[in-house]
């Protein structure tokens, strides 16, 4: 009898351990890269740019450099006055509005510079954390109302940049980092940043592979161009980035249910969100689950069908493993100081395969075989 019974108690406690392993999600880190601490958007359209400067940042840390705050209003108020001009030459039918992609980093640094956010921390209007709530109406509304006259005059960009200017603040020629004295351009190339070492990347089968397209996204207002990769090169491209040192600027749809910064984890369950009861939903993030089977036509069916949408912009910053073993990837945000994992996210491959709208890397990080097919 009492054999019995501490059998009986042993198999309850085995029970009750093995089934707290299997509650939620614990990761172990398999490769974790230098990043620099996670910053605040705010209310702001602006993550495009944070995740893009953050890549930057972590960039200069993997050239052996110190920690720099670089900043990101600066790219963000040229990108601002190029939008303002392309709005203006397509008589109001492109966007005008605070979202923008990588490109934009790309080639914003790379015609103006950059500057670190002591000299141009973009907080001109008496509040201590972004908010553009208030300025992009402004904008926009200064801009239709410019586009109602017959012609343009040659006073609305000045018009335009008296409005940022009392916003985000005067752009300065020069500025004293540090007891020397650089302009932006001259900051960007003392940094050894070089914004044609950057590419863009994307996976879509309704463009031809290996060829750059103009990715149809409403805040590509620049009609950027995206290479075309197959999936699996892709995920090969961002795995092969991570393990050898390279951060990856990451675009995404964050409005699927999958998505969770405060349980601090993105999956795709293998159980339709509509085909799961209330209260299978409500246990999605309570315990392991599997997820589906990506393949490029399921990637392209959501993409197509509007469920995957250009929502967010975030940077891969490490590979991790849950306690299965499989895969997933550190993702640093820009939201501040939240969810369970103070401001970083743990996104599995299924969800990086399905809702990765493009990414950002160095070129160095593309393995050679792939960018001999982009002929890069």
């Amino acid at each position: 009898m009492n054999k019995i019974i501490r059998i009986s108690l042993l198999f309850l406690l085995v029970t009750a351990y093995a089934g707290g392993q299997t509650t939620g999600y614990t990761f172990t880190m398999k490769k974790e890269l230098a990043c620099t601490p996670v910053k605040n958007q705010s209310s702001t359209s602006t993550c495009w740019c944070f995740s893009g400067i953050a890549l930057y940042e972590s960039e200069l840390l993997r050239m052996g450099k110190k920690p720099y705050d670089l900043s990101e209003m600066y790219i963000v108020r040229h990108t601002y006055e190029k939008k303002a001009e392309m709005y203006a030459r397509m008589h109001g039918n492109s966007s005008f509005a605070g979202g923008g992609e990588y490109g934009d980093v790309i080639s914003g640094s790379d015609e103006v510079g950059l500057l670190p956010d002591a000299a141009y921390p973009g907080l001109n209007y008496g509040e201590v954390k972004h908010n553009h709530g208030e300025m992009d109406a402004a904008l926009k509304g200064y801009m239709d109302g410019v586009l109602k006259s017959s012609k343009l005059t040659t006073a609305w960009l000045a018009g335009l940049n008296g409005i940022l200017d009392a916003y985000l603040g005067e752009v300065p020629e020069t500025f004293t980092f540090e007891g020397k004295t650089y302009t932006p351009v001259s900051f960007r190339k003392e940094l050894g940043i070089n914004p044609d070492d950057y590419i863009t990347l994307t996976s879509f089968n309704h463009h031809p592979f290996y060829q750059p397209f103009m990715l149809e996204l409403p805040d590509n207002w620049a009609a950027g161009l995206f290479y075309n990769l197959p999936l699996d090169e892709l995920m090969q491209i961002i795995d092969n980035a991570v393990t050898n040192g390279y951060t990856v600027g990451w675009a995404s749809d964050i409005s699927d249910k999958g998505f969770s910064m405060k349980e601090g984890v993105a999956i795709i369950p293998e159980k339709n969100w509509n085909e799961m009861t209330q209260e299978e939903a409500l246990k999605v993030f309570d315990g392991l689950h599997s997820e589906k089977v990506i393949t490029q036509e399921i990637r392209q069916k959501e993409f197509d069908n509007y469920l995957t949408t250009d929502d967010h912009g975030m940077q891969i910053t490490g590979l991790a493993a849950d306690q299965t073993g499989k895969t997933f990837y550190k993702v640093k945000n820009s939201w501040g100081i939240t969810g369970k994992y103070d401001g970083f996210i743990f996104v599995s491959r299924p969800f990086i395969m399905l809702k990765t709208t493009n990414i950002m890397v160095n070129k160095n990080a593309i393995p050679e075989a792939i960018a001999k097919k982009m002929g890069i």
